[in-house]
């Protein structure tokens, strides 16, 4: 395992990079190349780095190989929030009896298992399921993008639970994020903040983000366009192993 030098010693001082995973650092939920994790162990030797996704530790670590992500440090869980707890249950089976009625009425060329997948902070739903496999991500996606199908759910989600004060962020190839409004990926940035007034904390005065979905309704449009951050938008792996390099001469 390679050996980093203490977050306060790195050369490049106050600064962290952020980085989404899927389709910025991997291919959609497979694991990272060999070159880049060797590009972010590099990239590690000069500056603090940290990844923000959505999906849980154990996911992440699957594709990256790391357990330093967006709510933990150092392989050690932030305070988080319960999005069912926020919401409350009535609510909460509301939105799941609707959601599922409307993907059984869907008619899309494949379906497959966990339409639904519950985290801590945010619900994550996909009309073809995540149990479909690369093959059929990859068929799927160029699918949504023709027929605009989680656009259209989101429209229909959004006119029948105004009230919820909810936020859909479409994410990835299949599905896409349901999570209060404020939840987004910017919450990271409160963990950032209050690390710098913690004994040895460190005050981040320089933060850069990448992220592939940043245009408006993407799940990187929050942070990317945060004052707090320096964004970068990509389109692959490669494209972010390019910029990466030249901003940090790697």
């Amino acid at each position: 395992m390679a050996a980093y030098p203490p977050l306060a010693e790195r050369p490049i001082k106050n600064t962290i990079v952020l980085f989404d995973v899927d389709e910025t650092l991997t291919p959609a939920r497979r694991m990272a190349s060999p070159e880049m994790l060797i590009l972010l162990q590099q990239l590690r030797q000069k500056v603090a780095i940290g990844y923000v996704g959505g999906s849980d530790l154990a996911k992440q670590q699957e594709q990256l190989g790391t357990a330093e992500i967006s709510a933990f440090k150092s392989g050690l869980p932030l305070p988080s929030t319960s999005f069912i707890k926020w919401l409350g249950e009535d609510k909460y089976k509301e939105l799941v009896k609707f959601v599922l009625h409307y993907i059984a009425d869907l008619d899309i060329p494949v379906k497959r298992g966990t339409f639904m997948e519950f985290r801590n902070g945010m619900v994550n739903i996909s009309p073809i399921g995540r149990n479909a496999s690369v093959t059929e991500r990859n068929a799927y996606n160029e699918y949504d993008l023709e027929h605009k199908v989680r656009e259209k759910m989101v429209a229909a989600l959004r006119e029948k639970f105004p009230e919820f004060g909810l936020t859909y962020s479409i994410g990835g190839q299949i599905s896409f994020d349901v999570f209060p409004k404020g939840w987004d990926k910017t919450f990271c940035l409160n963990h950032l903040e209050r690390g710098a007034k913690e004994p040895g904390g460190i005050e981040y005065t320089t933060i850069h983000f990448f992220g592939d979905k940043t245009a408006l309704g993407g799940n990187d449009y929050e942070i990317y366009n945060d004052p707090r951050t320096i964004g970068h938008a990509v389109d692959s792996p490669a494209d972010t192993a390019r910029i990466v390099k030249e901003l940090f001469d790697l």
